[in-house]
């Protein structure tokens, strides 16, 4: 009985996107993907922090979220940059009633316990996504991330974790509102992913602020799910 995290799947098996044309480090990813969760069992829950699926609607995304129900365990899945499927959470869950998806959750506003962890998240934000819209949308993850902690604290147990899309710290960019946060709440350890091949040496692993940060790209993992504990 184990909480695991990995990241950016990036599956696409109904639509043309495979992410091996980006190299060896992605080569016949999704064998690697499923094998890597071989060996995880029934009892466990995996958190996937984004970037899911290629598919551009939930219908598109089907055979993906079918793969993916068919791991063990229970996964939790959150926002990336490229879920383009991603609809409200009400009409997710019907959409995976109707097709026989029984293994997956949305966190989005809201929060999960297992075991002796709390469980939060949201997308995030990242310098990279500059537009002219872009402090609307930094403002909103905010208020999701705040009220996702909130939720999460109370459930009152001893580990409370987060999980984002975006890193909040990167190549020497700081998001000093969610790093502050994530500190004031007491959030033990965040979890994050989006960094791929060369950006994985920009990512920032460690404590800051009391807080322990982890990249968990799938490709950084090498398609294995990460035990948090």
């Amino acid at each position: 009985m184990s909480l695991y995290v990995i990241a950016d799947l990036h599956l696409s098996r109904s639509v043309n996107k495979p992410m091996d044309v980006f190299g060896p480090l992605w080569e016949n990813y999704e064998n690697r993907i499923t094998d890597g969760f071989s060996k995880l069992s029934e009892n466990d829950v995996t958190v996937i922090p984004g970037d899911v699926s290629w598919g551009m609607s939930l219908s598109e995304s089907l055979e993906d979220f079918k793969l993916l129900d068919s791991f063990p365990g229970k996964k939790i899945i959150a926002k990336g940059n490229h879920d383009y499927w991603w609809e409200t959470a009400t009409k997710t869950k019907r959409f995976f009633a109707e097709n026989g998806i029984t293994s997956i959750d949305i966190l989005h506003n809201n929060a999960f316990t297992y075991g002796d962890f709390a469980i939060c998240g949201t997308r995030g934000w990242f310098y990279e996504e500059e537009t002219g819209n872009s402090r609307k949308i930094y403002e909103r993850e905010i208020g999701r991330l705040e009220r996702s902690i909130a939720e999460a604290k109370k459930l009152s147990k001893p580990r409370l974790v987060c999980f984002l899309h975006y890193p909040p710290i990167c190549n020497g960019y700081e998001c000093e509102e969610i790093t502050d946060m994530l500190s004031e709440y007491g959030v033990e350890s965040c979890f994050y992913g989006h960094l791929h091949g060369p950006g994985h040496r920009s990512a920032f692993e460690g404590v800051h602020k009391n807080v322990n940060y982890k990249l968990v790209s799938a490709d950084f993992l090498t398609f294995s799910p990460f035990c948090i504990g």
